[in-house]
C-alpha cells in the first residue's frame, strides 16, 4: 500500500477491493469558539480481506473516524462508503439496514444478554433481522474462535475473553463485509487479550474478513496487517507489517511533538 506524502491523503486501491472507503472526510462538534475539528479531510480505505489498526493520541480522532466510516455518527462534509455504498446519502431505515447487514461490531463492553446462552447471544441479531442463519458458516467461525465448547454457558459462566470471544463470533456470524472494533481488548487481561486478538486474525486469513480496530496497544496493533495513524484529526503515517516495537516508536514521536508544540 503506497502511501502520499500530503498528510491526510492515501493512495487509493483498485477499484472493487476496498471493504470501506472515507473520502475528504470532515466531523466538526460545536460553532464559534467552542468548535472541534475532530477529522480534518481525510481520505483512508480499507482492503477487503485486511486487517488494520488504527492508532493515535488521545484526542487524534481515531475514534470518531471509526464511528463515522461504520454509519455510528454523521460527518460534516465528504463521504463514507461500505463497498459501493455510501452512507452520508441513506436515509435512517436504510442505514440502520445496511449497519445489520453489512457491519459487524465489537465494543470494550462485550453487550451480551445475561439470560441468553452463548449461541443465542451469537445469533441474536440475525434472528432480531429474521434471517436464517448460515449453519455452515456459522460452525466455521465457532471452531475459528474456539467457542465450540462453551455454546450452552451464558455470559456469567464464561470468562471475559470467553465473552469477548462470544462478541466476536456474533460480529462475523451475519458474514458482513467489514468488522469494526473500538478497543475491543481494552477491558481484557493480557492474556485473555491476546487470544481475541488472535481470532480477529485468524477471521481475517482464514475466512477472508475484514477487520478495523481502534486501539492504543502497541501489541495489539502489531496482530495488524497495517497499522494507519493519526494526529490533530489527520492521517499523518500508514505502516505495513506492524510490529509492537515500530508501533511504539511512532507513538513516542507523537508525544515528543506534543511536549514540544
Amino acid at each position: 500500500m503506497t502511501t502520499s506524502t500530503q498528510p491526510g491523503v492515501l493512495a487509493t486501491a483498485p477499484a472493487g477491493t476496498a471493504a470501506a472507503r472515507a473520502t475528504d472526510l470532515s466531523k466538526v462538534y460545536g460553532t464559534g469558539e467552542t468548535q472541534v475539528v475532530a477529522l480534518d479531510h481525510v481520505s483512508v480505505e480499507f482492503l477487503r480481506g485486511e486487517f488494520t489498526a488504527i492508532m493515535g493520541p488521545s484526542g487524534s480522532g481515531k475514534s470518531t473516524l471509526m464511528h463515522c466510516m461504520a454509519g455510528l455518527d454523521s460527518v460534516s462534509s465528504g463521504s463514507a462508503s461500505i463497498g459501493e455504498t455510501e452512507l452520508t446519502t441513506l436515509k435512517d431505515k436504510k442505514l440502520t439496514r445496511l449497519r445489520r447487514d453489512k457491519i459487524g461490531f465489537i465494543f470494550q463492553a462485550f453487550n451480551l444478554l445475561p439470560t441468553l446462552n452463548a449461541l443465542e447471544n451469537i445469533t441474536l441479531p440475525l434472528d432480531i433481522a429474521g434471517r436464517k442463519t448460515d449453519r455452515a458458516w456459522l460452525d466455521q467461525v465457532v471452531d475459528t474462535v474456539g467457542l465450540s465448547g462453551r455454546l450452552k454457558h451464558r455470559p456469567s459462566q464464561l470468562s471475559g475473553g470467553q465473552q469477548q470471544r462470544v462478541a466476536v463470533a456474533r460480529a462475523l456470524a451475519s458474514r458482513p463485509e467489514i468488522v469494526f472494533g473500538d478497543e475491543p481488548t481494552g477491558n481484557l487481561d493480557s492474556r485473555s487479550g491476546a487470544e481475541v486478538l488472535g481470532f480477529l486474525r485468524n477471521s481475517v486469513r482464514e475466512l477472508n474478513q475484514t477487520v478495523v480496530i481502534v486501539t492504543h496497544d502497541p501489541v495489539a496493533a502489531s496482530y495488524a496487517d497495517r497499522v494507519v495513524f493519526l494526529a490533530d484529526g489527520r492521517i499523518v503515517d500508514d505502516m505495513a507489517a506492524p510490529t509492537a516495537e515500530k508501533v511504539l516508536e511512532r507513538m513516542k514521536g507523537f508525544e515528543a511533538k506534543g511536549r514540544t508544540s
